[in-house]
């Protein structure tokens, strides 16, 4: 088969399109064939030598794919050869054929085409994993979320306002009408005003950081939950207690890919379960921006590192 390898960390030139041994699945596991795959941040961390893949994971970039299962590893009792399917991964996602733990795979939705079905498994996982079962948004809370126009973001807004809270995510002017149209109660613009005067939130998903923790802590209200997905601002930041404890608020930093298979099976159960429902119901929609063969992964990092995108970023396999 052929996969994205990365030839040294580096720029997005670094990615080739290289003839690879073929995957086979193990106890557990199933072997797809690739259909597409979903671009992500982690992948460009990869790329540039920061965010190397779990020891059982491929060399290879990808955290979520969409196909069809080619082979079933032993103890595989839930899929079918041919089955359309999504999947979360550790790794190895851009490539014709990649391995899956038979828990981490997903039927495609109803209302959702098999290529887009890619751009979910990630954003899905992380998204329910955090509001859901870290943050427990409730109906009639305040949900603010960063980066609103990223395939996260995006995410994050269709599935709080399915959860009944009012959502506020910060983004730049021109992204404002789509979120607004994806149902956001309101759009900041990050780059002519203070998000933190601005709002008042019950819960917030940040993918900043370091520069975004004093006000992200200012927005919170009393018993406030602020989750930390990503450090693109920074790691670091200053914290003032006093506040935290007033305010008797949650901070926490959560990644996805390093969890362990049975943590990862638990979230993919929830996402099925709670998730998935309102995808079959067309509530929720993968909201893709671009689709490229995967041969021009290089300049789907490209896209992906100007933040010019709206939603998700997608590899499709001839």
């Amino acid at each position: 088969m052929h996969a994205i390898t990365i030839e040294r960390p580096g720029g997005p030139e670094a990615l080739r399109w290289t003839e690879v041994a073929d995957p086979a699945p193990g106890d557990g596991e199933v072997l797809i064939e690739v259909v597409a795959a979903g671009v992500n941040r982690a992948d460009a961390l990869q790329r540039q030598g920061f965010y190397p893949p779990p020891k059982d994971a491929p060399p290879y970039p990808g955290l979520e794919v969409s196909g069809r299962v080619r082979a079933l590893g032993s103890g595989v009792h839930t899929l079918q050869v041919g089955q359309e399917v999504c999947a979360l991964l550790g790794g190895g996602g851009y490539a014709e054929l990649v391995v899956a733990p038979a828990a981490q795979v997903l039927p495609v939705p109803k209302n959702v085409g098999l290529v887009d079905a890619a751009g979910l498994p990630e954003v899905a996982a992380t998204v329910f994993s955090n509001i859901v079962d870290l943050a427990r948004l409730k109906p009639g809370e305040t949900l603010l979320v960063h980066g609103g126009g990223s395939g996260i973001g995006t995410f994050a807004v269709q599935l709080g306002k399915a959860l009944g809270a009012e959502v506020v995510a910060t983004a730049r002017a021109a992204k404002r009408d789509r979120l607004l149209a994806l149902g956001a109660d309101r759009v900041i613009d990050y780059t002519a005003a203070d998000f933190a005067k601005e709002v008042q939130a019950d819960v917030v998903l940040d993918i900043m950081g370091g520069p975004y923790l004093k006000p992200n802590v200012d927005v919170l209200k009393v018993g406030g939950r602020l989750v930390v997905i990503g450090l693109q601002g920074g790691r670091t930041g200053e914290l003032d207690m006093g506040q935290l404890l007033t305010k008797r608020a949650l901070v926490a930093g959560t990644t996805l890919r390093a969890r362990s298979a049975g943590e990862k099976a638990a979230i993919v159960r929830g996402v099925r379960e709670e998730v998935w429902p309102l995808l079959d119901e067309g509530m929720i929609r993968p909201v893709i921006d671009t689709r490229k063969p995967i041969t021009e992964a290089a300049d789907a990092h490209r896209l992906l590192e100007s933040n010019e995108h709206f939603g998700k970023i997608l590899l499709t396999v001839a």
